[in-house]
């Protein structure tokens, strides 16, 4: 799990330097006492609460697809690595 929180982790980051917000901007708005919370999604330690993840969707302007999509592809390979199978070619 720890590749999928880094790579969602690595995409929050961006997308929040890309609407100028800092940490402490994002952790205000979403409730958190402490930047630390944002710091830890972005350093792949966690992941953000699915309650929260809707919160920095709107926040960032996302697209809830993309990152529906992110997340999927990244469970995807996590688990057919775990269970040794290599995706398909098509």
């Amino acid at each position: 799990m720890k590749e999928l929180f880094e790579v969602l982790g690595g995409y929050l980051q961006n997308k929040r330097v890309k609407v100028g917000l800092s940490q402490g901007d994002v952790a205000k708005r979403l409730g958190y006492s402490s930047p630390q919370f944002i710091s830890n999604f972005e350093r792949g330690l966690c992941a953000p609460p699915l309650t929260k993840l809707k919160g920095i969707v709107n926040l960032y302007n996302l697209n809830g697809e993309e990152v529906v999509k992110l997340m999927l592809k990244e469970h995807e390979r996590h688990i057919r690595k775990a269970i040794g199978i290599s995706k398909k070619k098509k």
